[in-house]
């Protein structure tokens, strides 16, 4: 009878610690997913605003020496990611394709002018008014106008800070969540274990001697989960490359570190933290309060 329910007592410990890792995985992974998009959203929204162009049109009595210093100003400044010099006849004939007509051969010359496209670094854009840039380009002597996609910048920075504030909430929901589900297996196995813990308490053990092995276990439990969730994570950014090939260059190995380093931490810190007080919970209570 002592062996039977001996196998019982070790099946069920076994199930409830299964319990305790599916549970936990399966949190992580939600957490990790929403992660990855918040993260990935980011960048995406950066390589859009880096190739918005600023189109600065340069005088037509502007001297090459002048626009040559004033490009090379450009490309020497942090905020500047890289800058395209268009010839008027380069732009004439672009001019001429899109139109599929020759209208210089029309007008009887060729009125446009020289041209610089200007691609900022993201943060620069999004600190930035566009209306400042604008300001400050025109004040340079070579430049008579600068054209870009005003109502594109501003769609860009509105809708990004709304998913933003949208993904930040509900990771904190996600991560509030994950503390509830993760603390209420934890405290479902220590409360099997009650009675054991008051009694190696009662036998004079130290706080620390009791809560040792219960912590020990809960972050081998949250290594497992964390690690189990980075796979699936993993499996599940590989099979989207398939259908979105642009994730591949996204998921970079700068973004898997801090992204899986996140996932490992807090699946290590969440469960140490549940079972400490947890376990702290137990200690204080005295033998008759065990029973309810």
């Amino acid at each position: 009878m002592s062996q039977k329910q001996d196998k019982f007592n070790k099946r069920r410990l076994k199930s409830s610690y299964l319990s305790v890792i599916i549970s936990m995985t399966l949190v992580l992974f939600l957490i990790g997913l929403l992660s990855t998009v918040l993260y990935h959203s980011k960048s995406i929204a950066n390589k859009v605003q880096e190739n918005i162009a600023f189109t600065v049109l340069l005088k037509p009595e502007a001297k090459q020496v002048a626009v040559k210093q004033f490009q090379r100003q450009l490309e020497l400044s942090d905020h500047v990611k890289k800058t395209e010099f268009i010839s008027k006849i380069e732009a004439a004939e672009k001019l001429q394709e899109d139109l599929g007509e020759d209208f210089i051969d029309f007008l009887g010359f060729n009125p446009l002018t020289d041209a610089i496209d200007i691609y900022f670094q993201a943060y620069y854009t999004e600190t930035n008014e566009a209306e400042s840039i604008e300001k400050e380009l025109l004040s340079v002597r070579v430049v008579q106008k600068v054209v870009y996609d005003k109502s594109l910048l501003k769609l860009l920075k509105d809708n990004f800070k709304k998913v933003s504030y949208i993904l930040f909430l509900l990771s904190i929901v996600f991560s509030l969540i994950a503390i509830a589900l993760i603390n209420s297996s934890i405290r479902l196995t220590i409360y099997s274990k009650r009675f054991l813990i008051k009694t190696m308490q009662l036998v004079g053990a130290t706080k620390s001697f009791i809560r040792k092995p219960f912590i020990w276990k809960s972050l081998q439990h949250g290594l497992i989960a964390s690690i189990l969730s980075i796979v699936f994570i993993e499996l599940l950014v590989r099979y989207s490359v398939n259908f979105l090939p642009e994730i591949q260059r996204l998921h970079n190995t700068n973004a898997q570190i801090t992204l899986y380093s996140s996932i490992l931490l807090m699946g290590l810190f969440i469960p140490w933290l549940c079972t400490y007080f947890a376990v702290r919970k137990y200690l204080k209570l005295t033998t008759d309060e065990l029973h309810y």
